[in-house]
């Protein structure tokens, strides 16, 4: 009976597959056709089923950008490179979408190290460190055993140099593997949905205004009252937001 529930999971895993893969295909030509709701309509239906990648949140980027919805555009700009983070084409789209959005928050300096360290740790997605460091070890492992079967002392001294390269880039891909993951799980930003929404100074609607945002800004969350949010800009600016005039990335 196990095998056979197995089997039956398999296939309807493989069907559902199936069916997506048509949806992305007449959503990409509802798309061209622009008739960019409906192809909105049928992306969303992958997501609903579960499944999500770089070009679908890509693709909706672009369908809501056609009709000048800022806010959701730039959203799933932002989960596309969550999944593919240096990727060329999502980047400039974000940054299309960006420069239709009214507040521009100037970003505070970063220090060189630490602006480098993250340009290299967006290179790829945590999946691309992991099997990165997999290959790293599994080199280290095979270049070993080569070692110590290689009769030659040029071979040998070749391959105990390489194998230590390829373990050196093996911990180094699980040190950034790790930062981005963490990166991820302490850090949750946010995009604001609202057309306009004021930030106040405490969570509550009787507090001082402080700032408006509008549609489209990228905000961190560093803490939750209620249905508040506490918000920092990327040029530092601290204060408390609707939960409702926001989306969760």
């Amino acid at each position: 009976m196990r095998y056979i529930a197995l089997i039956i999971v398999l296939f309807l895993g493989a069907n559902i597959f199936a069916q997506n893969e048509d949806r992305f295909e007449k959503a990409n030509q509802l798309y061209n056709q622009e008739k960019f709701q409906e192809a909105i309509e049928l992306y969303k239906t992958i997501l609903d089923s579960g499944e999500e990648s770089a070009a679908l949140y890509y693709n909706l980027g672009n369908s809501y950008y056609k009709q000048s919805n800022i806010g959701p555009s730039i959203y799933y700009y932002e989960k596309a490179l969550q999944l593919a983070p240096g990727d060329e084409d999502i980047l400039n789209n974000l940054a299309f979408a960006q420069n239709s959005a009214i507040d521009k928050i100037d970003v505070m300096p970063q220090g060189f190290i630490t602006k480098f360290v993250n340009s290299i740790t967006n290179l790829t997605a945590t999946d691309g460190w992991a099997w990165i460091s997999i290959i790293g070890v599994l080199g280290f492992v095979v270049l070993m055993i080569l070692y110590f079967t290689a009769v030659s002392s040029v071979k040998k001294r070749l391959f105990f140099l390489t194998s230590w390269v390829f373990l050196f880039l093996g911990v180094v891909a699980v040190t950034f593997a790790i930062k981005q993951n963490k990166d991820l799980i302490t850090t949750q930003y946010a995009i604001v949905f609202s057309q306009e929404s004021e930030v106040k100074s405490e969570p509550n609607m009787r507090s001082d205004e402080v700032f408006k945002l509008h549609e489209g800004t990228k905000i961190q969350i560093t803490d939750t009252v209620s249905n508040w949010k506490k918000i920092k800009l990327a040029d530092g600016k601290i204060g408390w937001i609707p939960t409702s005039d926001i989306k969760e990335l």
